[in-house]
């Protein structure tokens, strides 16, 4: 199918989402450039058609006109020739100048003739020469405006597909971070469940002891004064046994004073 100017001006390019390949403004300067010269093109040829098409008309008349004229010309002399030689053959010699006569007329016409088909061909020839010009020149933008408008395609989509790719390996990235922070969530979540459980244990150890304590006290005030002395050295060996038996706090990043 043959380009336009209206195909041109018409055209529309697929925008890309993230960055524009080409400056839209050079592209539509060239755009309307190309559509400037299409249109003068077509006008050309519109222009050079008519000529051909009046041309063809004028040969076609002056061949007409050249046709009648010639048999209408040419048969006197073919007419008057026997007349003297069939009837009289006395009066050949007057006839001879009539036979003079016509001879010259004749060649006139011929050299007219030959004269009008030799400029006519020319004619022919130079416009035949002017019209393939015209339609080799016509052809040849033609040509460079789809290979321009194809380049750009191309171009534009190679700059799509770049940029989707380099989207996809930040999306790979991000997707990573993302599980890499989970990760992190769940042993953080998992550590400190395990700092509060084992500060909760030793909270109850060191209730336990803090109420032996206090129910060894109230026996000790109680108690008479040798029998105190045996159960303070009683509860003194169960203190030291407790502290003894006391777990140290967990080492956990963050809590402790780490």
């Amino acid at each position: 199918m043959a380009l336009t100017p209206e195909d041109v001006v018409n055209k529309r390019f697929q925008p890309t989402k993230f960055r524009e390949g080409y400056d839209q403004d050079e592209v539509d300067d060239f755009l309307d450039e190309v559509v400037v010269e299409l249109r003068r093109l077509n006008q050309e040829n519109e222009e050079l058609r008519q000529r051909l098409i009046a041309s063809d008309s004028r040969i076609n008349d002056l061949q007409r006109s050249g046709a009648q004229d010639a048999p209408a010309q040419a048969t006197p002399s073919f007419v008057q020739q026997p007349e003297p030689v069939a009837i009289e053959p006395a009066p050949v010699p007057a006839s001879a100048p009539a036979a003079v006569q016509y001879a010259p007329t004749s060649s006139i016409d011929t050299s007219d003739t030959g004269g009008t088909n030799n400029l006519l061909q020319l004619a022919r020839r130079l416009h035949e020469e002017h019209v393939r010009e015209g339609v080799e020149k016509r052809d040849a933008l033609i040509a460079e405006g789809h290979a321009t408008a194809a380049r750009i395609v191309e171009e534009s989509e190679s700059g799509h597909r770049a940029q989707i790719e380099t989207l996809d390996q930040e999306r790979q990235k991000l997707e990573h971070r993302v599980d890499e922070l989970r990760n992190f969530e769940r042993e953080y979540r998992q550590k400190l469940k395990g700092y509060i459980e084992s500060q909760l244990r030793e909270l109850d150890i060191e209730s336990n002891v803090l109420t032996s304590s206090q129910g060894a006290a109230s026996a000790f005030i109680d108690a008479p004064e040798s029998d105190a002395a045996e159960f303070a050295d009683a509860s003194a060996g169960t203190d030291h046994q407790a502290q003894d038996g006391k777990q140290p706090p967990a080492n956990f990043p963050g809590f402790a004073g780490n």
